[in-house]
């Protein structure tokens, strides 16, 4: 009867052992399931939160306040200083959510002047007024700089337009005290890359080609060399895709393309031209193109002679294989598309002829044959 007593006593407690582990593990459970609700609550809340708040800043400011105010953008802004100053202004909620909103939207073509901005306004009129509202007076100074001009060509164009001495300009564009402020102002444009010791002039193909307004009759060099600089900085914030997709730097894409645009003519094909380098960079072979070998001597002529291509340089494409160590003029968006998105040829040679077309060829010899034809009886 006692050993009865005791298999019946050891049954009971091993049952109540197993009762006991088994509500300490439904309290774990429990424990766990009320910490994963608490934690998707906290993100909700925290999402939810964040939500409201940008939604809200996306609001106009005061949608019954039709007050006009002035809003006077300085040239050079960038999109943090237009943020800023809106903010300041009480035209905008927040900065942030401002610039944010511009990069998300990838809106660019900010200009400087002053606008007539009021707080009622939704963000996406204030942007389009910025980029297209009218301006409360008239720009006093115009400064276009074509396609395919070099740093010495600006240098001379802006002194022109704005009376002062081109050699000073040009010091002043290569001064290693500019460079740096430019560099500060643009750091992810003007990288390490312009620093490089076989770099002839650090702002060389940076400085876009277009055409610029400007609302006092003499601005400085600073304030002329930010807008253009800005507007590379904009026109390649468009191509950063296919930038990204081919491993591209800022400053080896306009290197590129300052080659394709040296090239061009009325009647090249671009996309053409950049397949032709990069077959020729696919086979290791110089790019040989006349240019570089003008750029390296420092001269202007309409034929390359042999006695050009000994030119010890290394923007000399006869002599070094691959790119120029940076761009060798200021390359327009098509040249730059160009690089990007070139045709497919199986072509390593073109020739344009003293007639302005352009003849392109597979093989040495198919090359030399139209040369013979075309350049060398002429």
């Amino acid at each position: 009867m006692d050993e009865k007593n005791q298999k019946q006593s050891k049954k009971q407690h091993i049952r109540m052992k197993m009762l006991e582990q088994q509500g300490e593990a439904r309290l774990v459970r429990k424990i766990i399931m009320i910490t994963i609700a608490a934690l998707i609550l906290i993100v909700g809340i925290v999402v939810l939160v964040g939500f409201l708040y940008i939604n809200s800043a996306m609001k106009p400011v005061d949608p019954e306040d039709d007050t006009i105010k002035t809003v006077k953008i300085p040239i050079g802004s960038t999109i943090s200083d237009i943020s800023l100053l809106l903010e300041e202004q009480d035209i905008i909620k927040d900065a942030r959510v401002f610039k944010y909103y511009i990069k998300f939207r990838n809106e660019s073509g900010f200009q400087a002047g002053e606008y007539k901005l009021s707080p009622s306004m939704p963000i996406k009129d204030i942007v389009t007024s910025i980029k297209t509202g009218k301006l409360m007076k008239e720009a006093v100074l115009r400064i276009t700089i074509p396609e395919g001009k070099q740093l010495v060509q600006i240098a001379d164009i802006i002194a022109v337009k704005t009376d002062q001495d081109p050699k000073e300009i040009f010091k002043k564009l290569n001064s290693e005290k500019f460079v740096k402020s430019m560099q500060t102002r643009f750091p992810e444009l003007l990288t390490s890359e312009i620093d490089n010791e076989n770099v002839r002039y650090p702002l060389e193909g940076y400085l876009y080609p277009a055409t610029y307004d400007f609302y006092e009759e003499k601005p400085s060099v600073e304030a002329v060399v930010v807008e253009m600089l800005q507007k590379t900085e904009d026109t390649l914030q468009e191509f950063a895709p296919e930038m990204e997709k081919k491993e591209y730097s800022a400053h080896q894409l306009l290197t590129f393309a300052s080659l394709v645009e040296e090239e061009a003519t009325a009647q090249v094909d671009r996309k053409t031209i950049a397949s032709i380098f990069y077959n020729r960079l696919k086979e290791e072979m110089p790019l040989q193109t006349d240019p570089t070998v003008l750029y390296a001597k420092g001269s202007h002529k309409n034929r390359v002679l042999y006695k050009d291509l000994e030119v010890k340089s290394p923007y000399n494409t006869y002599q070094n294989k691959g790119l120029t160590p940076g761009p060798i003029a200021n390359a327009g968006k098509s040249s730059i598309e160009a690089v990007l998105k070139p045709k497919k040829t199986d072509y390593l040679y073109f020739l344009a002829t003293p007639e302005g077309e352009v003849l392109y060829s597979k093989t040495l010899d198919e090359h030399n044959t139209k040369k013979a034809q075309h350049i060398t009886n002429k």
